[in-house]
């Protein structure tokens, strides 16, 4: 698969690094070129690096790796270039106190795909910290772990899932665009729990085999945004 990563941060490193060795080709664009070419050259592989305008018309799919905000002034700026395109989201609207951004309206995944209404957006990768991503695999108690992912376009699901994939993790159907939000809202609190709290949040939520309480047996049928996808 071609990638373009639009961004030169900690997220564009640690995802562009499994996907390199993975196979894929990368494409890291940035608006210090200067920067895509370092990062470029600690990935290796088949690795270029150039604008983000060259990274956005270089792939399959485009990484949005950028804080939010500028994701959509830069995806504005480049949506004749990103029309038809995979546009994968892993940003988070938090600021100051874990308080949500985008204050109830739109998500950030939403705002991209006004900005660019040609494009094929996809949220993932949103909920955990740089490092997380940079585990090689990411595998916690036996677990590879899970990675939400919402989106409306088909064929955009199945190649985000092989990235997620690709990166050592599971790809967990989360539903349609409209559900980013809630993606993000979770990336919130979860923050708050963690960084404000030193809490783990793995202690909200009891094992499946008690989501419809003791003795209860969840039907995939009726919950299906609930279940990983087969590997």
């Amino acid at each position: 698969m071609r990638i373009g990563v639009l961004g030169t941060g900690g997220m564009a490193d640690a995802l562009a690094t499994h996907w390199v060795r993975a196979g894929h080709e990368v494409l890291v664009g940035g608006r210090d070129e200067a920067r895509a070419r370092l990062l470029a050259g600690r990935l290796g592989g088949a690795t270029g690096y150039g604008s983000l305008r060259a990274a956005a018309g270089f792939g399959d799919v485009a990484l949005v790796a950028l804080p939010y905000g500028a994701g959509e002034t830069v995806v504005g700026e480049l949506r004749a270039t990103l029309a038809g395109k995979v546009l994968l989201d892993c940003s988070n609207p938090v600021g100051p106190g874990f308080r949500l951004l985008t204050d109830g309206g739109p998500s950030a995944a939403s705002r991209l795909a006004a900005a660019a209404p040609a494009a094929r957006v996809v949220k993932a990768f949103n909920l955990c910290h740089e490092d997380v991503w940079r585990m090689d695999p990411p595998v916690f108690d036996g677990q590879r772990l899970a990675v939400p992912v919402c989106g409306d376009d088909a064929t955009a699901l199945t190649l985000v899932r092989r990235l997620v994939r690709d990166a050592g993790c599971a790809p967990l159907t989360g539903g349609g665009l409209d559900r980013a939000g809630l993606l993000e809202a979770t990336a919130a609190l979860f923050i708050g729990l963690w960084v404000g709290e030193g809490a783990d949040v793995r202690a909200m939520a009891p094992p499946l085999e008690f989501a419809e309480g003791p003795g209860g047996t969840p039907a995939r049928a009726e919950a299906p945004s609930g279940t990983p996808d087969p590997a």
